[in-house]
Order: structure tokens, then C-alpha cells, then sequence
């Protein structure tokens, strides 16, 4: 449950920030404001009552309470501290625990210069644990606020007060890792590290987490901040690793990653300023590669939740071929204009294809072949296409964190919305990657990071297979988009057994929708999200190329 360690091990190089040593420094100036002579209207001495003071904190507001605060902190005073608090009670249990459950002692704390209300200051101390003593330091905030009520300065209290790193419901902790360090390696025995694969670093910590201790490691001593326990597990973030006091041994875990796939889909996503893509084997559902840009922070691929768009029509013409409403050489015209419980739906830029088939509106992406066939089916139709053959809203077992994917049930216009992958949908690109590999490989795989045989956990199953004559005609309609349609040009020249898929998901207040693409080759399926780019084929279609290619 760790992330990237930030400081050395004992006996290396761990430089404490000039002037945290040896004492509490100090802004200059006045410790207190003048005290000020209470009038009454007409300006004569009265003994009405002050009015509460607004607006602002004055520097010397914010000097003062700043120096109180941090000074009964340093001291131990937890309740003098907590007081200038705006939380009280709770500030006065995190700063009685937080050295406590550190092993933090000799605290020292630094303040920097302020910036309106908001204060730096450097958090300096000396770890304590079973006789092993190491030097930490780091730089935080506070801000600092006037309290409506009385008027006064207060400290707007949150955990990253203590360390810039807490949230809610976080605690700083000293002791023996939960879980041994974990030398991860692909399919074929390549480590995989952070510093290789910057856009795996969230992986690795989660798989340590969950699994280091299956492994043949040994838990070293570290500093680290250990996580609340999310509501949902796809939220649940790895405990992160501040500092390591003594090394634990690394224990071998293989994953199905591939490390060629891996750089070329971090590569691909490289120099957008966000981007996310994944591929997996459809055969198996093995994963075989993860990307995101920025490389850190939350996994949009894994765990984000995003309207797929267009993408989605994979799982809605499955849907309407299943129910024997169309198929792919079938008439099946593309109106310029559909009303469906009051709301009226028109195609990109009022296009209509009056006298095409299935299988070119497919291929052209036209959104009204698909939302004319609402009010034929049931609410749940949909919901249950996409549970019960693709997999999606099934309790995945990865071997990390990871949202699902989810098709709620609705109705009339929002329901129509859902058949061209926007209403209440909600997908990533493992979600759509896995979309485009059940076609190819005709049932669906789910997705894993990490073999089930090392925890004997139980991977979801679909339902029902889709029907062989479904299965034959979604293989050719993304042949054709493939080949001919919206996702040629990215497509093009790229051999083998081919199928593909453009998306545009259009976002509330955002100029331009939300890119995606999905597509496989022989069995390689790979999908990617682009938001606010544009068009699908053309903003996210190259990454996926890439990672086909690549393999």
C-alpha cells in the first residue's frame, strides 16, 4: 500500500531545510494588534457591544494567529493548537495522534512568508521506531480564515495541515510496511519499475498493496501514509510511502503487462495534456498495457468514468441484431431528425442517411439509426446487452482498482441518449477496450492484471454469449468502419484481422467533445480517450494505432 518513496534511507544524504534546527522561527513585526476604544454612534465612549469584524485577515491577523497555532503545535499543547482552529475537536484528535502514531519527536516548525491568508511552513522532526532514528522534513499550508460568527482569525483546518498529502479520514504512520516491496515483471520477465514506466507507478503501488505480502518479500520499516478505506473499491487509493528507514526485500510478482506494449502506449498518450488508453489480449482478457497523461495521479483508464460515445453503438447494434431488428445488410435509413419522449435528436451537422443499410450507418457513425429504434425497446434492454454479453457492471477482479463500467436502466429521452453512449453511461478505456475484444473474440474475457490462480479469486462471467450470428455481424460492420468508415484514415495500412469503433462524447460546458476510439487486431484490442479534442478517428484513433502496431 505505498507509493513513490520521497526521501533516502538511513545513512544517505537527507538534507533538513536551512533553519528548522535548533528552535521555532518567527515572522518579524507586532505579536498583537492595538486595542481598539469602544464607541458609541456619536463617536463618545459607550459600552455597547464591538461589531464583529469583516472582511480581510490583516498581516497582523495572520502573523499572529499563525505564530500561536504553530508554536502551541511544537509545544504539545494539542488543545491551545486546536482552538484556533475552526474544527476544534477534531483537529485536537488528529494532533494528538499524529506524532504519536509517526514516531515523530523533537517537532520543529518553520513558517514561511505568507501570501494573503495562506501560510507555509516546514514540518521538521526526528523518527523514533524500535531503535532506529532517521531525520524527515517537508513543506505544507495552511489558510487561514476570519470566522463569520466572531470575527476572528481562525486556521481552516484539514489533514493537509499535518502533511500535504493526508485527506480525509489519512493517517501518517511509522512501523513495519503492511506489504514486502514487490519487483513486478511483465509477461516475459522484464521488471517493470516507476522510473521505466512512470504511467505504471499507481499500479505498482496497488499491486504491492494487495499483493506483496503473496510473494516471497520481506516487509522492511517505513514512514507512510496509510489510506481510508473508499466507498468504492475502484476509488480505493494504495497507501503511499514517505520514507524508508529499513529496506524490506523485494518479492518477484508477474503480471500480464507486456513492456514493448507498455512503452509504446505510454509514448502514444505522451505530450497530450490528457489522455488515457489501454490494451488487453481478447482471447483471455489479459492486460497488456496501461497509459495515462499525466503519467501520476488518478487512472482515467482503469478507473475513470466517462461517457463512451459513440463506442457504445458496438454494444447497442449487438443489442438490436440479438432482437432480430436489424442486421447488417438489412435497410435501415438514418433520419435527420428523431423525437423520443419529448426531445428531439439531430445528427452531426443535420447529415441523414435516407436509404443506406445497417451497416452504413454503422460505419458512418450516424446516431439516429440507432436512437429511432427507442421507443421499440424496453428500458432495460440496454442495460442488460451490455451486462449480460460485454460484461460491463459485473463485479470485475482485475488485480487493481477499477471502475467497471456502468449502463443504468432509464427511460425516453435519456434512454435513447444511451444507445449512442451518452446519458447516463459511464466507461473508460479498459471498459471499451473489453468492448472491442468481445467482439473479437466473440464472448467476453475478463479483464486481469494478475493471474487468479495466486489469490484464487473468482472473474466474472458474462451471462450468455453472444449469438454466432450477432457475433459474425459485429466482426463485419467494424471491419467496415475499420476499412471505409469513421475510423479509416487511422486505420489505414494496419493488417490482420481488423475491426474498429470512433466515439465523440459531447460534455456539458466543454467546446469540444470528448475523443474516443477502439479497435483491435487479431488478438490485440486496444481503446483510448482524448477529452475535449474533438472528433474520435482523428484525435484518439492514432494512439490506438500506435499500441496496434506496436504489437
Amino acid at each position: 500500500m505505498r507509493r513513490e518513496v520521497k526521501y533516502g534511507l538511513i545513512g544517505g544524504s537527507v538534507a533538513l531545510v536551512a533553519g528548522v534546527v535548533g528552535g521555532f522561527t518567527l515572522f518579524g513585526g507586532s505579536d498583537e494588534s492595538s486595542p481598539q476604544e469602544v464607541r458609541s454612534a456619536d463617536g463618545a465612549p459607550g459600552d455597547s457591544s464591538p461589531k464583529v469584524k469583516t472582511g480581510p485577515l490583516t498581516s497582523a491577523e495572520v502573523h499572529t494567529t499563525t505564530r500561536a497555532f504553530l508554536t502551541a503545535w511544537q509545544s504539545g499543547d494539542a488543545s491551545k493548537a486546536a482552538a484556533l482552529t475552526d474544527s476544534p475537536d477534531t483537529a485536537k484528535s488528529a494532533l494528538e495522534t499524529f506524532s504519536k502514531q509517526a514516531k515523530f519527536s523533537k517537532v520543529t516548525l518553520t513558517p514561511g512568508k505568507a501570501t494573503g491568508g495562506t501560510v507555509p511552513y516546514t514540518v521538521a522532526a526526528r523518527i523514533d521506531f524500535k531503535g532506529a532514528t532517521a531525520p524527515v522534513s517537508y513543506r505544507t499550508s495552511m489558510d487561514l480564515e476570519r470566522d463569520t460568527s466572531t470575527g476572528k482569525p481562525r486556521v481552516a483546518w484539514k489533514p493537509a495541515v499535518l502533511h500535504p498529502d493526508l485527506a480525509k479520514g489519512d493517517e501518517l504512520r511509522t512501523g513495519e510496511a503492511e506489504a514486502p516491496p514487490i519487483k513486478a515483471v511483465d509477461r516475459n520477465g522484464t521488471e517493470l519499475t516507476p522510473a521505466s514506466h512512470p504511467a505504471l507507478a499507481g499500479v505498482l503501488e496497488s499491486l504491492r498493496d494487495k499483493y506483496g505480502d503473496k510473494t516471497d518479500g520481506k516487509p522492511g520499516v517505513e514512514l507512510f501514509i496509510h489510506r481510508a478505506k473508499a466507498a468504492k473499491a475502484a476509488e480505493q487509493q494504495p497507501d503511499k510511502t514517505l520514507k524508508v528507514l529499513s529496506k524490506g526485500t523485494p518479492g518477484t510478482l508477474k503480471t500480464t503487462l507486456d513492456a514493448g506494449l507498455q512503452t509504446a502506449a505510454e509514448n502514444a498518450v505522451k505530450g497530450k495534456k490528457e489522455a488515457s488508453a489501454t490494451a488487453i489480449k481478447p482471447s483471455t482478457g489479459e492486460i497488456l498495457a496501461i497509459a495515462n497523461s499525466p503519467a501520476k495521479g488518478f487512472s482515467v483508464a482503469t478507473q475513470g468514468s466517462l461517457a463512451p460515445g459513440s463506442t457504445m453503438k458496438i454494444v447497442t447494434a449487438a443489442m438490436l441484431m440479438d432482437k432480430g431488428m436489424t442486421s447488417p445488410g438489412k435497410a435501415h435509413p438514418c433520419p435527420k431528425y428523431v423525437t423520443v419522449g419529448g426531445w428531439k435528436f439531430q445528427n452531426l451537422d443535420k447529415t441523414e442517411i435516407p436509404k443506406g443499410t445497417f451497416a452504413q450507418s454503422f460505419a458512418a457513425s450516424c446516431n439516429n439509426a440507432f436512437i429511432s429504434q427507442a421507443e421499440k425497446l424496453s428500458d432495460d434492454d440496454l442495460t442488460k446487452e451490455a451486462r449480460d454479453v460485454f460484461g460491463i457492471g459485473l463485479n470485475w477482479q482485475t488485480g487493481i482498482p477499477t471502475f467497471d463500467g456502468n449502463v443504468p436502466v432509464q427511460s425516453d429521452a435519456q434512454m435513447a441518449a444511451s444507445l449512442i453512449g451518452q446519458g447516463g453511461v459511464r466507461m473508460n478505456p479498459l471498459n471499451v477496450a473489453t468492448l472491442a475484444a468481445t467482439v473479437r473474440a466473440g464472448s467476453f474475457h475478463q479483464p486481469y492484471i494478475v493471474s487468479p490462480s495466486l489469490d484464487n479469486r473468482t472473474l466474472a462471467k458474462a451471462p450468455r454469449a453472444m449469438k454466432p450470428g450477432t457475433a459474425a455481424g459485429l466482426k463485419s460492420l467494424m471491419r467496415l468502419t475499420a476499412t471505409s468508415g469513421t475510423a479509416a484514415e487511422a486505420m489505414s495500412g494496419v493488417g490482420g484481422d481488423i475491426g474498429a469503433k470512433t466515439g465523440s462524447a459531447e460534455v456539458d460546458g466543454q467546446k469540444k467533445p470528448n475523443a474516443w476510439f477502439t479497435a483491435y487486431r487479431d488478438d490485440l484490442a486496444a481503446a483510448a480517450v482524448v477529452p475535449a479534442s474533438g472528433h474520435g478517428g482523428s484525435n484518439a484513433g492514432p494512439v490506438v494505432r500506435a499500441i496496434l502496431t506496436a504489437g
